[in-house]
């Protein structure tokens, strides 16, 4: 791979603008194939949260969750949800409980096959060192700029 500037010239390079082009990049890769699918990105990760959790979660429970991924440009949760409850992939109960139907199982296992291979295809040509090496350093540039930051 060809760089964009020597590593002599990258060490001045600003952090905030590399990480943040490296995160449009994925983010804009990850749902352009999402969509290429027939879903969008919060509704992968509703789906991930109800067919993860050890017993059927409750839609707060699960908006909680996912609620700091507000800052990726989610604006309603709820409305996401009810996308997945009108497609026939999450039923709720009378008590407020999500589980996946059968329509969601069959769907969330292409997601999960779909994140795998774009899983691949951003760590191609990177190993797992230098993944969290990099990933390391991003925390410390949080830590010492007295951000916050938390990934499940």
């Amino acid at each position: 791979m060809e760089y964009s500037h020597t590593d002599a010239e990258l060490v001045r390079q600003p952090i905030g603008y590399w990480s943040r082009a490296a995160s449009d990049a994925v983010v804009s890769r990850i749902r352009a194939v999402l969509a290429g699918i027939g879903t969008t990105q919060p509704q992968a990760w509703i789906l991930a949260r109800i067919a993860h959790a050890g017993t059927p979660p409750t839609r707060d429970g699960v908006t909680g969750v996912l609620s700091g991924y507000a800052a990726a440009g989610i604006d309603d949760l709820d409305e996401e949800i009810d996308a997945t409850v009108a497609r026939g992939w999450v039923t709720q109960d009378a008590e407020g409980r999500l589980e996946l139907g059968p329509e969601g199982k069959d769907f969330y296992a292409l997601l999960v096959a779909t994140q795998a291979e774009l899983w691949q295809e951003r760590h191609r040509d990177i190993p797992d060192e230098e993944y969290v090496l990099t990933l390391k350093v991003l925390q410390r540039f949080i830590h010492n700029t007295g951000g916050r930051a938390w990934h499940h």
